[in-house]
């Protein structure tokens, strides 16, 4: 009789008013979604088309520019001061005390004391009708200067790596919140349902300092997180079958757990139950289209050298190859992280005069053939391309402890730092706002981290005030609700 009592007590817990308005995405989230996207998530229908719901396109306010993005984030951050933002004063003042009113009342993540100010470290030259001024890191690049818009005045309120990431892919500085990618998937949807609509691939070594949660879905869906792939070996860890198991027998386990799976769905109304059986068909699926995708040896000769990929590596080279092939396969969002770019000068690898380097190089082939592959497939004026990293570095000379070290290196240096598009509706050869005359301070034009991701969901033809996910009560956004005021960047689009 206890016994009976008590599953009738926990089954009466699944029906409370509480357990209904705690999730959100079940129960009221559940209306919203039929509401505004044709979603559900739950109820009557099938695995299948639960999962083709969730997957299709959101409406939208306004025709889009771009049909799916390739994010190129540098982890670490790039020096935009050897790069891309020419200083001339800078260079005149090279090795100078950094004057006084550069320090009073900021905060450096290592620089005491008074530091050197520190010159451009490599030679510039202008190219292309545009103009443009790019470092000699970068003369691959700069032949396709004209394709590009950078915008040279973008500024952040973070100094750490970790939160500046979080606060460039997700709109907070903290973690838990949805990502760039889950919302353009989310609003997109997949024009391919066997392959995730977000994909994410890493080169550098190591993942960004802020982990996962730059690709994560947050308070979304999961099923509109990031799914990390790499450019050797499975795509995906574990993705084929282990010895023994044939293909269908793994289609007949699956079956079996989809059913205790849509009656677990059935009897507690959570999404994320749906997503679970989803995945698992996601997975079924991508055993035959990701091993294609994935297969970069199916490309002729002459792309591997336009790229300089080497099958069988893992390589920002490779990995900017698998993005077009995975952009034509209809993947929405496609986000690339290289680590390594953090050019402090305390070692010769994060030397300005020596790790940077290599670094430029790794990138430099990469990054000219992705444009000029795209625009030759005809896919660049509906892919739009962004690079950055998640904020600058300072024009003073990093030190530690006030004393100067043996390596050339920039502190981090939220005030200014210079972010590239390319395609998808943006201005080719155009370039938007500037630095002070030292490159410390985005001076005209400023443009915030929510004013970049106002401009993206503008291209991919969402209003980013009402393109929003009910959470707890409010109508959570990118642009984030508690920081009024964002725009789109409307000078930089075609």
């Amino acid at each position: 009789m206890e016994l009976l009592r008590n599953l009738f007590h926990d089954a009466l817990l699944l029906e409370t008013r509480r357990h209904f308005l705690r999730d959100s995405a079940a129960g009221l989230g559940a209306l919203w979604l039929a509401a505004t996207t044709g979603r559900t998530w739950g109820g009557e229908s099938s695995t299948k088309r639960d999962m083709a719901q969730a997957m299709a396109p959101a409406p939208s306010g306004f025709a889009a520019k771009a049909k799916r993005v390739i994010y190129l984030h540098m982890a670490g951050s790039p020096s935009q001061l050897d790069l891309f933002d020419y200083k001339p004063e800078l260079a005149r003042i090279d090795g100078r005390d950094c004057p006084e009113s550069f320090l009073k009342g900021k905060q450096f993540a290592f620089i005491q004391g008074v530091p050197k100010m520190l010159g451009p470290q490599y030679g510039f030259t202008q190219h292309g009708q545009s103009g443009a001024w790019i470092s000699d890191r970068l003369p691959l690049f700069a032949s396709v200067a004209d394709e590009v818009c950078f915008i040279k005045s973008m500024y952040t309120d973070q100094f750490n790596h970790g939160p500046a990431q979080l606060l460039m892919h997700t709109g907070t500085q903290s973690p838990g919140w949805a990502s760039a990618g889950a919302w353009a998937t989310y609003g997109l949807g997949s024009d391919n349902q066997n392959l995730p609509g977000f994909i994410v691939l890493t080169s550098g070594g190591k993942n960004p300092d802020a982990g996962k949660s730059v690709w994560g879905s947050g308070f979304l869906p999961s099923v509109f997180q990031g799914v990390q792939c790499r450019s050797q070996g499975d795509p995906v860890l574990f993705l084929s079958n282990p010895p023994g198991v044939s293909r269908d027998l793994r289609r007949r386990t699956l079956d079996a757990i989809a059913q205790i799976n849509q009656r677990t769905a059935e009897e507690t109304g959570d999404p994320e139950t749906l997503t679970r059986i989803a995945r698992y068909e996601l997975a079924f699926r991508m055993q035959a289209d990701a091993s294609d995708a994935f297969d970069i040896r199916q490309e002729p000769p002459v792309v591997h050298s336009l790229y300089g990929t080497e099958p069988g590596k893992e390589s920002f080279a490779n990995n900017c190859l698998l993005a077009r092939r995975l952009a034509e396969r209809g993947v929405r969002f496609i986000q690339l992280f290289d680590w390594g770019w953090d050019s402090h000068g305390a070692s010769e690898s994060e030397a300005l005069n020596h790790g940077f380097k290599g670094k430029c190089e790794n990138i430099d082939r990469a990054m000219m053939a992705l444009i000029l592959d795209l625009k030759m497939r005809g896919m660049l004026d509906e892919t739009l391309i962004v690079w950055s990293g998640e904020f600058g570095r300072t024009p003073m000379r990093e030190n530690r402890n006030g004393v100067e070290m043996k390596f050339v290196g920039r502190d981090h240096n939220p005030g200014a730092f210079t972010l590239w598009m390319a395609g998808g509706g943006v201005k080719a050869g155009f370039s938007h706002g500037e630095t002070d005359e030292l490159g410390y301070q985005a001076a005209l034009g400023k443009v915030s981290v929510h004013d970049f991701h106002a401009t993206l969901l503008h291209l991919l033809g969402f209003d980013h005030m009402r393109f929003s996910y009910p959470v707890a009560g409010v109508n959570m956004r990118l642009t984030n609700v508690t920081k009024p005021g964002s725009r789109v960047v409307r000078e930089v689009l075609v």
